[in-house]
């Protein structure tokens, strides 16, 4: 019993020891919850927020008056565009007065301002070319400019001579003449060079100073450069001529590009240069070159000045330096899938066309039919094959037709053939800038050739087609090689080839497509159709 009582005792003792705080707890938790309760509910229009700030610069304390409490800040919504919100810093022992600090709030950005941006198609209005030349030459390479030059359809451009020539010897219907600055003032230094690489390197920064209007490309070649200005429009119109860029293509010879730059726009295969980056240039060219008088080229130049403006090579294969010698059938025959832009170094190499009794005859026969015909289609190859006779046909349109024995895989048709030699006359493969084929790997290879001998436009019930008919040539005195396979030889067969063909302006406006190459009739005559399709992706 005793115990019992103890017990009822010591529990009476906890209880009434846990009872005065218990009622503490309740009135603190009380107190609590109503100072934390505001006196009046929040304006819906407002937000509260609470932040803490290092110090707050009244005229009353200063930056070295010890961090007040966390403040209480109230940032008004913004519907409209809002005055400068109101920070009002609470401090308590002792009071201060409230605090107003001005904070720019941010406001609805205004509308971009209206830019009028001519987004029409660039035309050879808007190109301005400068051809480099040398009064002794003139008179000879002049013929090349007559070819592609059009005096009737709006192109401009200047011929950037180093002295005066006759009046009689500029006859109507070409460029232009400059004569080009005096340069003595600009260091030149290499020994194997000539100086004159100078005032061809500025021959861009010369016509831009010029001051002609509406220009959105610059673009620069040499008298023997020969450009074709549709293919040319092709490949400037799909590039943002606001923005710098500086676009050609590096030479053919592996051992040009290591001495010079792989990144380098040879300038006889031509380049262009946006009327931004002509402007960038035009400043600083003359300060560039005192920079660099151990040069060789004008090209070279351009590029380091490039360099120093920060903007690289846009490399197309379509312009085309041509630093080889001999034969450019293997190079055209495989070309590039890429509008030709450019051939250069015509007086090096053999007229591309050997049944004609000139250089400038050659060109003209390929400007007067397929340039004039289907300018964007020109030396585009289609790879066919003839199932009947196990023959293997490349087909450069408006350039060349290859027939070969057996069954050749496109993979290696597409390579260029070894017709030529590289630009130190030597024929070592190794010394191109891209892979190349024997012309035949075995005499049963050998192909027989058929070059254009005319072309013309007619329309069939399908619509405007053009017909291109290429004739078999053969070397002087050529045999051909004994062979044991028993596939026909085409040379025995076929006298000639027609090609068929739809005009295609828009050719280059496709990224991926393929060319189909179909065999219609086999009797003396070959007849192909050529055709565009789309590869599906």
């Amino acid at each position: 019993m005793k115990a019992a009582a103890g017990a009822t005792s010591f529990l009476r003792y906890i209880l009434l020891l846990l009872l005065p705080l218990t009622v503490l707890y309740i009135l603190y938790a009380l107190h609590a919850i109503l100072s934390s309760t505001p006196s009046c509910p929040p304006d819906h229009g407002r937000i509260i927020a609470t932040a803490s700030f290092s110090h707050v610069t009244t005229h009353n304390h200063t930056s070295s008056t010890p961090p007040p409490p966390p403040a209480t800040v109230t940032v008004l919504r913004a519907t409209t565009p809002p005055p400068p919100a109101t920070i009002t810093a609470l401090a308590k022992a002792p009071p201060l007065p409230p605090a107003t600090v001005t904070v720019p709030t941010a406001r609805t950005p205004p509308a971009p301002a209206t830019v009028t941006v001519s987004m029409t198609s660039t035309t050879l209005q808007h190109v301005v070319f400068g051809i480099a030349a040398s009064a002794r030459l003139w008179d000879k390479r002049k013929e090349y400019i007559k070819i592609w030059w059009r005096p009737n359809s709006g192109m401009r451009g200047f011929v950037w001579l180093d002295r005066g020539v006759r009046e009689s010897s500029v006859p109507a219907g070409l460029p232009a003449i400059k004569i080009s600055s005096d340069t003595s003032g600009l260091p030149y230094t290499h020994r194997r060079g000539h100086r004159s690489a100078i005032r061809i390197s500025r021959i861009i920064s010369e016509t831009f100073r010029l001051g002609l209007p509406g220009v959105r490309w610059y673009v620069m070649g040499d008298d023997d450069t020969v450009f074709l200005p549709d293919n040319l429009l092709a490949v400037l119109g799909r590039l943002d001529h606001r923005q710098p860029y500086y676009i050609g293509s590096p030479s053919e010879s592996h051992l040009q590009n290591i001495f010079f730059s792989y990144g380098m726009a040879f300038g006889g295969g031509g380049f262009a240069i946006s009327q931004p980056l002509a402007a960038r240039l035009e400043r600083m060219q003359d300060a560039c070159i005192r920079r660099y008088p151990s040069l060789y080229g004008s090209d070279d130049r351009i590029q380091a000045c490039m360099a120093e403006l920060g903007v690289p090579l846009t490399r197309h294969s379509g312009f085309h330096q041509y630093d080889v010698y001999g034969d450019l059938l293997g190079l055209l025959a495989a070309h590039p899938v890429a509008p030709l832009v450019s051939l250069h170094h015509l007086d090096v190499v053999r007229p591309l066309f050997p049944n004609v009794r000139s250089r400038q005859a050659a060109l003209r026969r390929l400007f007067d039919g397929p340039v004039m015909l289907d300018s964007a289609g020109v030396m585009q190859q289609s790879i066919c094959y003839d199932a009947a006779n196990r023959w293997t046909v490349s087909v450069a349109w408006g350039f060349v037709v290859m027939v070969a024995r057996g069954v050749m895989p496109a993979r290696e048709m597409e390579m260029p053939a070894r017709t030529f030699l590289n630009w130190y006359r030597r024929a070592d493969y190794k010394s191109h800038a891209f892979n190349t084929r024997p012309l035949a790997r075995n005499q049963c290879e050998k192909p027989a050739l058929y070059y254009l001998a005319s072309a013309r436009r007619t329309v069939v019930r399908s619509g405007e087609t053009t017909v291109t008919k290429y004739q078999r040539w053969r070397h002087r005195n050529e045999l051909r090689p004994p062979c044991r396979w028993n596939i026909p030889d085409p040379d025995a067969l076929l006298d000639s080839i027609i090609v068929l063909k739809k005009p295609d302006p828009g050719l280059w406006d496709r990224v991926i497509f393929t060319m189909l190459c179909l065999v219609m009739s086999t009797e003396h005559v070959l007849l192909f159709r050529i055709q565009m399709q789309r590869v599906k992706t």
